[in-house]
């Protein structure tokens, strides 16, 4: 029997990859839970490319609430913290942390994300996150950089063949 995995899918273009990969090993199921993507129109865009790629993989999808409220929260006093220090690793926590419970919850085998195959994110610190919260929540942690092995630029390819947007920034307002 093949184990499941919960992937947190940051967005369509970065999930493509990612999901092909996944699905050699694991029934994948997404989780869009993004309450960093501003504004709301960015966010709806995002979530609905990830229910075309979703359809288009052949993979379920699980529809994150989206509460700018609660990442707002969570970095408060970070707001001019530079791109990838301490309000990107609050904001990692903020979206793993929801999905490990929501792996728990449902249960799934295992959880991982596709925020390691982007180039701007640090793989360690979201895999070191990500083991923490494993830890914490007693359910393992896929620890993966996706962009190795030339992931990202597939990702890229595979966005170009089912015609995805692209965003040009990680949604976060103090990114834009």
């Amino acid at each position: 029997m093949t184990s499941s995995i919960l992937l947190h899918t940051c967005c369509a273009p970065c999930s493509t990859h990612v999901i092909t990969e996944l699905k050699k090993n694991y029934t994948v199921t997404l989780f869009f839970y993004n309450p960093n993507v501003h504004p709301e129109e960015e966010y709806n865009k995002r979530l609905e490319e990830t229910k075309k790629i979703a359809n288009a993989l052949e993979a379920p999808l699980i529809e994150g609430n989206y509460d700018p409220k609660s990442w707002f929260n969570t970095v408060k006093s970070h707001e001019k913290a530079k791109e990838g220090g301490e309000r990107c690793k609050l904001c990692f926590k903020l979206r793993l942390e929801k999905t490990v419970k929501l792996a728990k919850e449902k249960p799934f085998d295992f959880f991982t994300t596709t925020l390691t195959v982007s180039p701007y994110k640090n793989a360690e610190i979201i895999s070191q996150i990500g083991r923490e919260l494993e830890k914490k929540h007693n359910i393992k942690f896929l620890s993966s950089n996706f962009k190795k092995k030339d992931g990202y630029n597939k990702s890229i390819q595979l966005s170009r063949k089912h015609n995805l947007y692209r965003q040009h920034y990680c949604g976060c307002i103090y990114s834009k």
